[in-house]
């Protein structure tokens, strides 16, 4: 389905329909922004009595919704809609959770801004940031945005950067033990570590010359304050939302509608980020990569790239569909000097496309696709294409320079 142009809806306005609503249907694209602003309305939605569904998918289609209304988040497509763009998806669904008399939770729409590459306070996000610090529910610091308190996991999984002991928690480890950092880090402590992560980002093997400007979203985080925050700070919230939006949004859908998340729902979304995280990192570090005019291309076995133990358990084709856009994504902020960067994986007969300005991605896949009777999705600044890895049904070759002939 071709993206739609529709213009963001005023918050007033899609509150007006949701209220007079007999029930809701949300459908949120498949990243952390889409997540949290769904989660935000579903929230909202449950303040005021008013029955929801939400669903996370990657080509949201509204559902048809003879028996209510139908939202979509994070794409322009049907009669309502918070597009997510131009500005996060998560910052208008705080406007409109406002909008129903809710008092909406500032620290899930702090995440989405993060998760959808932006700083907080910025973008329609200042409301958001205004009542978490109002409300002391997060404060700035020096430091790197991780969601764990063991910063050598945090720093391993993290897909808010790309280092060289990405994917490596051991090295990980060894590189934060060479600062000798208190066991309780102070200001100075933290600022050594971002000092640490910023050089060692600029500095990897084949970084661009963007990467220095991307590790900016992982420094100087805002910390999370008080029992109910799940996580240590805001920026690790939202590479948790943004793992889970693929590789297990039912956890995903879960934890962005708990108020007061518990213990085996925070365990479970680490569980999956950590192991989307890794996953990604070490599909990467033995990808072979191409540069062409317009885009950079890494080809990656994403099966090789999971642990031991959810490798046996697992299914290649799923690990696909999950970790290649994240993929995508690290390859586009911390290593193509080109504006598109594409992931392959010729195993799981899919690749992913991520590109740093909108320029119609999806539509893009979407033509790709059908010269090779696959599937194709994605809005204006991602995207993706599957096909069946038949031979007699096309191949993802065929789709990869398709849609290089379509950029």
């Amino acid at each position: 389905m071709t993206e739609a142009t529709t213009a963001t809806p005023a918050p007033d306005a899609l509150a007006d329909v949701l209220a007079d609503a007999p029930f809701a249907r949300l459908v949120a694209t498949d990243d952390g922004d889409a997540l949290a602003a769904a989660g935000l309305l579903a929230r909202a939605l449950r303040a005021v009595g008013t029955p929801f569904q939400v669903r996370v998918s990657a080509d949201p289609v509204p559902d048809d919704a003879d028996d209510g209304v139908a939202v979509t988040v994070g794409a322009a497509r049907g009669p309502h809609a918070i597009p997510g763009a131009g500005r996060p998806a998560s910052a208008d669904a705080f406007a409109v959770s406002r909008a129903l008399g809710v008092d909406p939770d500032p620290v899930v729409a702090l995440a989405g801004v993060v998760a959808a590459g932006s700083v907080p306070g910025t973008d329609g996000s200042a409301d958001a940031l205004d009542a978490a610090e109002a409300s002391d529910r997060a404060r700035r610091r020096p430091g790197v945005a991780v969601p764990t308190a063991d910063l050598a996991d945090g720093l391993a999984a993290s897909t808010l950067v790309r280092t060289p002991y990405s994917g490596d928690p051991e090295a990980a480890r060894a590189a934060l033990a060479e600062l000798g950092l208190p066991v309780d880090l102070d200001d100075d402590a933290h600022r050594r570590l971002a000092s640490l992560v910023a050089v060692d980002v600029a500095d990897a093997e084949g970084a661009s010359a963007r990467s220095a400007a991307a590790v900016e979203r992982a420094l100087r985080p805002y910390e999370t304050v008080g029992d109910a925050a799940p996580f240590e700070t805001v920026g690790g919230y939202a590479d948790v939302l943004d793992a889970l939006a693929r590789e297990a949004p039912g956890t995903g859908v879960a934890l962005a509608l708990a108020a007061d998340p518990g213990d085996d729902l925070g365990a479970a979304a680490l569980d999956a980020w950590r192991s989307h995280g890794l996953a990604a990192h070490r599909a990467l570090d033995a990808a072979t990569t191409g540069r062409y005019d317009g885009c950079v291309v890494v080809r990656v076995d994403v099966a090789e790239g999971v642990d031991a133990g959810r490798a046996e358990g697992g299914d290649a084709a799923h690990d696909a569909a999950a970790v290649l856009p994240t993929i995508a994504r690290l390859v586009r902020d911390f290593r193509s000097p080109e504006p598109v960067a594409i992931a392959v994986d010729e195993t799981g007969g899919r690749l992913a496309a991520a590109a740093i300005e909108p320029l119609g991605l999806g539509d893009a896949c979407r033509l790709a696709a059908g010269e090779v009777e696959g599937d194709g999705w994605g809005t204006a600044d991602r995207g993706g294409i599957a096909v069946s890895t038949n031979e007699t049904d096309g191949d993802i070759t065929g789709a990869l320079a398709a849609l290089r002939e379509a950029l």
